[in-house]
């Protein structure tokens, strides 16, 4: 007899808890750590907003950790334990070494299965969404696992940033970088690509105008794939605009549901507030 199946991931997957009680997705938080305080990234204990609202106080921001070996097998144990197999996901193996501590972790445990997302965010949870329909459809860990695997170069993970600020005090571009495009008023738009983050265009103007020219760009031409389609911002987004953002990415992707999602601090430390992207997986 098959045995049931735990669709898991890090905390990078950004998921609602909504989606997560809905699908069934245990996550593991990644660690935040601020000065001498230490929080879990669990969208709870420490927010996005919490950390701009610091940032502006003292200029500092939070470091973050990856869980090491024994958290892993401390978080996978008690589902073994239970006659589970687990499937889980992980951020990017060029962004975290998440991905390589879960694999070892899997070695000591029988029926856990690893995927590396390539992705971050909810490029991530797109799988991890896709992983639980699978599950509930009957296929097995190993099997969902081949699958998503199969889907990683088929996931479109998108943002476009307000501000490089905070990539730049978090030493992901130069000063110069940084001041020149808040100069020129440039808005970068970041892509996932061979499971690294690049710039993909810059756009010019005010924000609210270019998320929409943004999600125009990214949906045009493309056969978007129609379950599930994620518009996912980092915190201070106008509620009216993200709406507007949400309501023009359905009208064009033709999907049946768009989920409207916050950032965790591991994202939104590095992309600052105002960044939002729209995020699903192509035919």
């Amino acid at each position: 007899m098959a045995k049931p199946v735990i669709i898991t991931a890090d905390s990078t997957v950004d998921l609602s808890p909504e989606l997560k009680e809905r699908y069934g997705i245990k996550t593991l938080p990644l660690m935040i750590t601020l000065g001498e305080d230490h929080f879990l990234d669990d969208g709870v204990s420490f927010t996005p907003l919490d950390m701009y609202r610091r940032y502006r106080q003292d200029g500092t921001l939070p470091k973050t950790s990856a869980p090491g070996l024994q958290e892993l097998l401390d978080f996978f144990t008690p589902f073994v334990e239970q006659g589970c197999e687990i499937v889980h996901l992980d951020i990017s193996a060029e962004l975290s070494s998440t991905y390589s501590t879960a694999c070892l972790a899997a070695e000591e445990l029988e029926g856990v299965y690893v995927v590396d997302s390539r992705m971050l965010s909810t490029g991530v949870a797109l799988l991890a969404i896709e992983g639980a329909e699978c599950r509930d459809r009957g296929m097995g860990a190993k099997e969902i696992c081949e699958h998503l695997r199969s889907l990683t170069d088929k996931v479109s993970t998108s943002f476009v940033l307000d501000t490089l600020e905070f990539m730049w005090k978090g030493g992901r571009c130069t000063g110069v970088a940084a001041l020149g495009a808040n100069l020129l008023k440039l808005k970068p738009g970041l892509e996932m690509k061979d499971g690294k983050l690049g710039v993909f265009k810059k756009y010019r103007g005010n924000i609210d105008k270019v998320y929409e020219q943004y999600i125009r760009e990214r949906l045009a031409g493309k056969k978007v794939r129609p379950g599930h389609i994620f518009i996912t911002e980092s915190g201070e987004v106008d509620p009216e605009v993200a709406e507007r953002m949400c309501a023009l990415a359905k009208e064009l992707s033709g999907c049946r549901e768009v989920h409207h999602t916050l950032a965790g601090c591991t994202v939104a430390t590095h992309c600052g507030p105002k960044t939002l992207g729209v995020l699903f997986i192509e035919e």
